[in-house]
């Protein structure tokens, strides 16, 4: 396989919400602090600083939970239009040294500098740039990886967080790869690891010992993904814009829902916001699917979903009947969306969601 050697940074803002917030508020930089939703709302922690990581508060944890592991924790609601305005300023920056960028969120980016002429064209000194240009001009720290292709970028971008920087060159990826284990690949979670550990895979080396064949037989076009990743191999480009690939809507509620009918009275005004929010990408997008989300009291999730063209009220209502009865308790969390088709140039599909 032949590889395409590039230049790759993946820049990674350090607790984006929270390192916003310390900024404005320097007395908040000395004790611990997340940007959530409220306890008694069944909220959520976007994210915290380190001083609550010490004690094992996460980002998508609930609230209530974060508070039992750090009572003196102060959650702050936070402001998303300061951080979109934060996150803008920091897109600019990276925006000076090259036109290639993918952003994945409001504070992390891919960014493709092989071409780049800046620091003598070394992506390394980019990287060291960046950083102390976001440190003085915005007034928070970055994270950043350097690395050959963005597999190996991402991971080298956490490996000295925070406030760090790591540099994984061409001839140091054998070295890098075989030592990872496999929970540093993206897609594999907790069940994928342990699926791959009943084959004999806790490691990049325990991959390349199996057989490409093998690897695709036991787990799909995924075996070669992992295949290729075992030996340091993504020739995925840096994309500068991205397509969207589905539009949803959820809402976690203050009680848990007793039964399915309570569940299914919360459909109207689901569909309706959905309905809404689809409405700004309807004259360019197509709907290829429906789909519901359920996650029940105990935070096991469940989705259901329809191949459509146009989705009715009944679809859905069918598939929150599908995903409720595999669980049959509470439910605390409903989402509802659709997939999109790919971009064609085909005529649209309008939705007859609430027609």
């Amino acid at each position: 396989m032949a590889i395409m050697e590039r230049k790759i940074i993946h820049c990674d803002c350090d607790c984006f919400f929270a390192a916003v917030e310390m900024r404005d508020d320097p007395s908040l930089a000395s004790i611990p602090i997340a940007v959530g939703g409220r306890s008694d709302r069944r909220g959520v922690i976007s994210t915290c600083n380190y001083l609550a990581r010490e004690y094992g508060v996460r980002s998508a944890m609930a609230t209530a939970q974060a508070i039992k592991l750090c009572p003196q924790l102060k959650v702050l609601s936070g402001n998303m239009q300061k951080y979109k305005d934060v996150s803008a300023q920091v897109m600019a920056i990276f925006k000076e040294y090259t036109d290639l960028i993918e952003p994945l969120s409001l504070d992390e980016a891919f960014l493709d500098v092989t071409h780049s002429e800046c620091c003598s064209g070394s992506a390394t000194l980019i990287a060291q740039e960046i950083r102390q240009r976001v440190r003085d001009e915005v007034g928070i720290t970055v994270s950043a990886g350097v690395a050959p292709n963005k597999f190996l970028a991402k991971i080298a971008s956490d490996w000295n967080k925070p406030d760090g920087i790591w540099v994984i060159t061409p001839d140091q990826v054998e070295e890098f790869v075989l030592q990872l284990g496999v929970n540093k690949i993206s897609g594999v979670g907790d069940k994928t690891a342990e699926k791959l550990k009943s084959f004999g895979i806790e490691t990049c080396k325990d991959i390349r010992e199996k057989s490409r064949i093998e690897l695709i037989e036991r787990f799909g076009k995924f075996g070669q993904r992992l295949y290729e990743l075992s030996w340091g191999i993504d020739q995925r480009p840096v994309r500068s814009s991205r397509v969207r690939k589905s539009i949803s809507v959820e809402h976690t509620f203050p009680d848990d829902l007793p039964d399915l009918e309570s569940c299914l009275a919360q459909l109207p005004a689901l569909l309706a916001e959905l309905e809404e929010r689809f409405a700004r990408h309807s004259s360019q997008r197509q709907v290829g699917g429906a789909v519901v989300k359920v996650k029940f009291f105990d935070f096991v999730q469940t989705t259901a979903e329809h191949a459509l063209t146009v989705a009715e009220p009944s679809h859905f209502r069918q598939l929150l009947i599908d995903a409720y009865s595999r669980g049959n308790r509470p439910v605390r969390l409903i989402g509802v969306g659709y997939r999109l088709k790919p971009e064609s140039g085909g005529e649209p599909q309008q939705l007859s969601l609430l027609t």
